[in-house]
């Protein structure tokens, strides 16, 4: 099995987005453009109501897909279709805006911490026009597998056997968050050598190889078939995704991500006119 490398380590930066929610861009910025087909990972972790309690008023998509995973807090989603959802901790929304969707996030809550991030996952064009859908889970549907070195939540793909709730992405993602719970314990995991991937430390530190990762870094991963995580800390936690590359032209303002300018300009249009 060849071993997983670190090829590039970042940090993100401190962003905004929706009415205002302050947040922390770790890929889709000016060190990390985009991982392909993973476009964007924001993290939003703040106990300060004022950071987040703006949301993310109805604002447009079209031709990818979003990623909601909460840690804390709890948000309710509706969309201009009629669809309404929950998310809590624990909670995993997959939503795939396909051909366009209006929707919003708004928090559930008048105070306390929030925390959780959202990745967005590029289509192929094949699949950019096709109808929007959700995939809502449950925390208790979301597998957690108990290890010698502490746990880790299949959210999408699989691990150890065990599938995740989250099904029938056509790039094929594995999304896992990994819990470390003592230092120097390790844990290994399988990953197609033609997925590209990475692995956000969101608390503690930990290392792959010779390479040290420190609370808030990105590690883009080189190719391989196995990963192999070790904590240089207790309690270090990350989360470790993969995808098939679909290595086709992005084009992209804002909320649209198309192949081409034009095919932009038309979902554009589409949206002024209602046609979403």
């Amino acid at each position: 099995m060849r071993e997983r490398t670190v090829r590039q380590v970042a940090k993100g930066v401190p962003a905004s987005d929706g009415a205002g929610v302050k947040l922390t861009r770790v890929i889709g910025n000016a060190h990390v453009r985009a991982i392909d087909p993973f476009l964007m990972l924001d993290e939003f972790k703040s106990e300060d109501r004022a950071d987040y309690m703006a949301g993310f008023p109805m604002h447009p998509h079209r031709g990818f897909e979003t990623v909601t995973y909460l840690l804390k807090g709890a948000f309710r989603h509706r969309d201009n279709q009629g669809n309404t959802g929950y998310l809590r901790p624990g909670s995993i929304q997959w939503m795939t805006a396909g051909r366009g969707i209006v929707h919003e996030e708004m928090p559930d809550q008048d105070d306390g911490p929030v925390w959780g991030f959202q990745l967005w996952v590029n289509l192929p064009s094949s699949e950019k026009m096709t109808a929007p859908r959700y995939q809502d889970v449950e925390p208790e549907s979301v597998p957690v597998i108990e290890t010698d070195s502490g746990e880790v939540r299949v959210l999408v793909g699989e691990f150890q056997g065990v599938v995740g709730p989250v099904v029938d992405v056509v790039t094929d993602p594995l999304y896992l968050d990994v819990r470390l719970q003592k230092t120097g314990s390790e844990q290994v995991i399988a990953i197609s050598g033609c997925k590209q991937g990475f692995v956000y430390l969101y608390q503690g530190s930990a290392s792959i190889g010779k390479q040290r990762l420190e609370e808030g870094q990105l590690a883009i991963l080189g190719n391989g078939d196995q990963l192999t995580l070790r904590a240089e800390s207790d309690d270090a936690q990350m989360l470790v995704v993969a995808g098939d590359p679909i290595q086709e032209p992005v084009a992209q303002y804002g909320p649209f991500v198309m192949n081409t300018h034009e095919e932009v300009e038309q979902a554009i249009r589409d949206f002024q006119d209602g046609r979403f």
